[in-house]
């Protein structure tokens, strides 16, 4: 696992795009402060970009850093989950300027999957997590479900879990608003 993390984390670090195992499903991603990759992903995924993607993070207490308000419910709301949950705030701040909505928010998912937690420690920055599928197919359920000219595409493909089936579903979706509005967008 050392040397396959090692590969992605340089990987990222050259703005490049990287496929890899989530606690949900297959996705591909990239620095997400990076706006030259987060153009090149788009690209690759043939996704308009004004639809935002979501970014991973290691810690909770990270969050703070890529949003101006952090609801305490948005706290709680982590703390509790026992499946991947993904919440957009609104106001994002430190990433690429095409990852943010036209509406300036982001979602971010808190990760706990081993392999995408230890890259995201080495990088010390939030990855952009995205599906491992071309805009408006079905998203793959196992790394072998995968389009192999997507994987082409792709600067680095992580080799941990191949052979596993994850998650097979993507996260909830919850948006919050400033005064701790909730709305359920994806169950």
């Amino acid at each position: 696992m050392h040397n396959d993390i090692k590969q992605a984390k340089e990987t990222l670090i050259k703005g490049g795009i990287i496929c890899y195992p989530t606690d949900t499903i297959w996705g591909i991603g990239c620095d997400a402060t990076n706006p030259e990759a987060v153009e090149k992903l788009y690209q690759i995924k043939q996704r308009d970009d004004s639809k935002s993607m979501l970014v991973i993070l290691d810690d909770i207490g990270k969050i703070a850093s890529y949003v101006e308000d952090m609801p305490d419910i948005a706290y709680d709301l982590l703390e509790v989950s026992t499946e991947p949950l993904t919440i957009i705030f609104s106001e994002a701040k430190n990433l690429a300027p095409n990852l943010i909505a036209t509406d300036g928010s982001i979602g971010i998912r808190v990760i706990e999957h081993p392999w995408c937690k230890k890259l995201l420690q080495q990088f010390k920055k939030p990855i952009v997590s995205t599906s491992a599928n071309f805009s408006k197919a079905m998203p793959s359920e196992s790394f072998h479900q995968i389009d192999q000219k997507l994987l082409e595409k792709c600067d680095y493909v992580a080799e941990y879990e191949r052979d596993a089936t994850i998650g097979n579903k993507p996260s909830s979706i919850i948006k919050l608003g400033n005064s701790g509005q909730v709305e359920i967008i994806r169950k």
